[in-house]
């Protein structure tokens, strides 16, 4: 099991509180992300927890990307992993950003 922390500058702060959100199942082959609030508001903070060991570029690759789509500081993301490829991180990422965003329950 391979845990990390990275952080991302971005220069737009999320203006609302929102809840915490979570999207996608811990199932084989996918994942779960969690989206809540947090500090400082120039950053977007993004803890990773995989059993995958060794992918940390990639993983990197694939966050700095969701970071530059979503540039929205003082917001924690949580990722819980299964072994997803990487086109299904994204997607549950932008899935779980929307979800953050929207004013639905």
């Amino acid at each position: 099991m391979e845990q990390f922390v990275m952080t991302f500058p971005v220069g737009n702060r999320q203006s609302e509180i929102h809840p915490p959100r979570v999207c996608g199942v811990v199932s084989s082959g996918n994942l779960e992300v969690l989206v809540e609030s947090g500090e400082p508001g120039d950053s977007c903070r993004i803890d990773v927890h995989t059993p995958a060991e060794g992918f940390r570029d990639i993983w990197n690759a694939v966050l700095g990307d969701f970071v530059e789509r979503h540039p929205v500081g003082g917001v924690n993301v949580t990722i819980n992993d299964a072994g997803a490829t990487p086109a299904v991180v994204s997607l549950r990422l932008d899935q779980a950003v929307e979800l953050f965003r929207s004013e639905k329950p």
